[in-house]
């Protein structure tokens, strides 16, 4: 059944797309490259719709945590690609938000000809790029990446059920704006441990109980096809190409695991592929840490034997 419409949706989509429209000028008028491109009234009106009506869902009791970006695949850097898009409804980002409810991964939303489908996640994302999140039940706020600083985010508009809070940037027209950014901005930076040596499945067992949710993460050669027998198809979140930036990360050298940079990059790789098992199913990876897949069942192969005892 398709949820009615939600009214602030429609009402406040020509205020955004009049926001990013005005910025957009600016950072032309200062030389900014590389911009994420101009979300028209449409597409935030069905955004906004949409991820409303999946804030009131839950999955497996909890309320989701989501975070849209609208965007294209090839804008943003190294992104986990679905096989198949997901076309955008509430029901598909309740399913797939406790793979990204971590600070920092986004849902990547772009059009798949006159519709807008849901291609995967990434944690790279152009300047002035139109970022949606769901923090709560009926609370969603639109914000946009500075450009200037990683992981720095400007609100322009908060939604509360039927009550729209458009935020002045400057700070100085609504008296509760400090006290409402403080909460809604994550200004927090992840805790830093030697990790020049590091035993990736240790990490990502950690990071996978850190969720809460359970989860099964298995490891397959790299080599061999022999591990999709004991997997129902077709898996609702199959990776083509497999997404590898923990692998790439893994197969850097001794002297560039001992910088800062890539202790950082290494946490937040092996978050997002913890973040996946979190969804209902099995997350593969291969032995090089390539992710294959989440959201997978698993069966005895037809070849196999049934366990008579543990």
């Amino acid at each position: 059944m398709t949820e009615p419409s939600y009214p602030a949706a429609r009402i406040v989509s020509a205020i955004v797309e009049e926001h990013f429209k005005r910025h957009r000028i600016v950072a032309h008028e200062q030389g900014w490259t590389e911009l994420a491109p101009q979300p028209e009234v449409q597409t935030i009106e069905t955004a906004i719709d949409v991820a409303f009506w999946a804030s009131l869902r839950h999955e497996e009791g909890y309320s989701p945590k989501i975070s849209l970006a609208f965007v294209p695949p090839e804008q943003a850097g190294e992104p986990l690609l679905f096989e198949s898009v997901l076309p955008l409804g509430a029901a598909a980002l309740t399913r797939l938000a406790p793979a990204v409810e971590r600070p920092g991964i986004h849902l990547g939303l772009w059009h798949n000809g006159e519709e807008l489908c849901v291609w995967g996640t990434t944690r790279s994302i152009p300047k002035l790029c139109f970022v949606l999140e769901v923090i709560e039940p009926g609370l969603l706020v639109v914000k946009y990446n500075r450009g200037q600083e990683s992981g720095k985010f400007v609100n322009v508009v908060v939604l509360k059920g039927d009550q729209i809070k458009v935020i002045d940037e400057e700070g100085t027209s609504l008296p509760d704006c400090p006290a409402l950014l403080a909460a809604l901005l994550d200004f927090g930076s992840p805790s830093l441990r030697d990790r020049s040596t590091v035993n990736v499945l240790v990490q990502l067992a950690a990071s996978m109980r850190l969720h809460g949710r359970g989860g099964t993460l298995l490891v397959v050669p790299p080599a061999s096809e022999k591990w999709r027998e004991s997997i129902v198809w077709p898996v609702p979140y199959a990776v083509a190409p497999p997404q590898a930036e923990l692998s790439t990360l893994m197969r850097q050298d001794e002297s560039e695991r001992k910088k800062r940079l890539w202790q950082e990059a290494l946490i937040d790789a092996v978050d997002a592929v913890a973040g996946l098992t979190a969804v209902d199913g099995a997350t593969v990876i291969n032995e090089q840490y390539e992710v294959l897949a989440f959201g997978a069942k698993i069966v005895r192969m037809e070849s196999g034997t049934q366990v008579e005892q543990l």
